[in-house]
């Protein structure tokens, strides 16, 4: 009885660690999450939206514009009908596509000068989302940490 109920007890532990190990691999590749941006200004949320990518930013370090009191807003946008849209709440990209296991193309907008780039992400680690962007064959990047790490 003793012999059965140590056998069944590996058995469990056995199970448990397959179960904990898998769930930390599908994680560590995984895009999705909040991720703050490699200077801290601003917490995006990535999730899946069909088959593509979607980024959104969650929250600035500094909500509040100083110049005029109110919170940002999407001001060097060049469209006058979009310059007026909160940054909180904005998608910074909406459809990358997937292009290989842990990896997205598209186009990503940057708030900072209001225009779109051709852009890669990639998870680069469990903590870790690489974002690149490029403009002709010039080509700049940041790494974005998982929030909480």
């Amino acid at each position: 009885m003793i012999l059965r109920y140590m056998r069944f007890c590996a058995a469990l532990a056995v199970i448990a660690a397959t179960i904990s190990s898998v769930a930390s691999a599908q994680n560590a590749g995984s895009a999705s999450g909040v991720w703050v941006t490699e200077k801290g200004d601003a917490q995006v949320r990535v999730a899946p939206c069909g088959s593509a990518l979607c980024g959104k930013i969650v929250s600035l370090r500094d909500p509040i514009d100083p110049r005029t009191g109110k919170p940002q807003v999407d001001d060097k946008n060049p469209n006058p009908a979009l310059a007026s849209r909160p940054i909180i709440g904005l998608s910074l990209f909406n459809s990358m596509k997937p292009t290989g296991p842990g990896s997205w193309a598209g186009l990503i907008y940057n708030a900072d000068d209001g225009r779109y780039y051709e852009s890669k992400v990639s998870v680069s680690g469990p903590t870790s989302l690489r974002v690149e962007g490029c403009v002709g064959a010039i080509c700049g990047g940041e790494t974005w940490t998982r929030v909480g790490h």
